[in-house]
């Protein structure tokens, strides 16, 4: 079985909304990294050099190659990545080898024949 890893940076308020939607859409789970601020083209303003950003999340899904990219859809979808600038942004990168999967492979062998 190969794997993909998505990684999103959300806003913290869309984090539980884009975990349930990524779950519905065959993730087993993730990682969660909170506090995280990035800058995008445009800078944020400042208020006596304190960042108005809002917080962010990092979101970091291993999930089975055939389900990747429904799964990258669904979480951009929830996010509204595309509709407003700055909400966030997700990507895949290939995972070369992943260990302490196994309890997963069974589950996610079911749901990889349903779509394949």
């Amino acid at each position: 079985m190969r794997f993909k890893l998505l990684i999103a940076f959300v806003e913290d308020s869309k984090t539980d909304p884009i975990m349930k939607a990524a779950r519905e859409a065959g993730a087993t789970g993730a990682t969660l990294i909170n506090n995280a601020r990035g800058e995008g083209i445009k800078t944020k303003k400042t208020f006596f050099g304190l960042s108005l950003e809002t917080q962010r999340d990092v979101l970091l899904f291993l999930v089975e190659e055939n389900l990747s990219r429904h799964i990258l859809e669904k979480i951009a979808e929830v996010g509204d990545f595309d509709r407003s600038p700055g909400t966030g942004i997700v990507f895949q990168v290939d995972v070369e080898d992943a260990l302490g999967v196994s309890h997963q492979i069974k589950e996610l062998a079911t749901k990889v024949e349903e779509t394949i």
